[in-house]
């Protein structure tokens, strides 16, 4: 197995991962909503039962990635630069860092509900496009 398919991999279990993470926070979402107009439209006669099965952890991810640029940023960046790339699926939170001369880091954080879309290239196998809202 060469480094290019391990790599490949990794990033198809972070795109799964990332997809489950959106329909599981969409779920929630939905059934808090329901409790909540539950809640206010009968009284409570009794307290509702905790979750008997608890979910699994998942670790944080992490993944060296280059950031692919489009034209019209060529001139702010210049060259394509490494990158770590952080998936917290349980924290809904992904954070892109760069390692800047004399130790400095720089990093930006994306919250689960920024992501509007994941597109996995059919070209390149290990791209994958993330389209924030705005």
């Amino acid at each position: 197995q060469t480094a290019g398919q391990s790599g490949e991999q990794e990033l198809e279990s972070l795109v799964l991962k990332l997809s489950v993470l959106k329909d599981f926070l969409s779920s929630i979402e939905k059934k808090a909503l329901k409790a909540l107009q539950d809640m206010s439209s009968a009284t409570p006669t009794t307290p509702p039962q905790p979750l008997s099965c608890k979910a699994k952890s998942i670790p944080v991810q992490t993944f060296e990635v280059k950031l692919d640029i489009t034209l019209g940023d060529l001139t702010k960046i210049g060259k394509s630069q490494k990158y770590t790339l952080s998936v917290d699926v349980e924290g809904g939170k992904l954070v892109v860092l760069k390692k800047q001369k004399d130790s400095q880091e720089d990093w930006n954080t994306f919250t689960h509900d920024k992501i509007r879309q994941l597109i996995k290239s059919q070209r390149v196998q290990n791209k994958l496009g993330i389209v924030f809202e705005k």
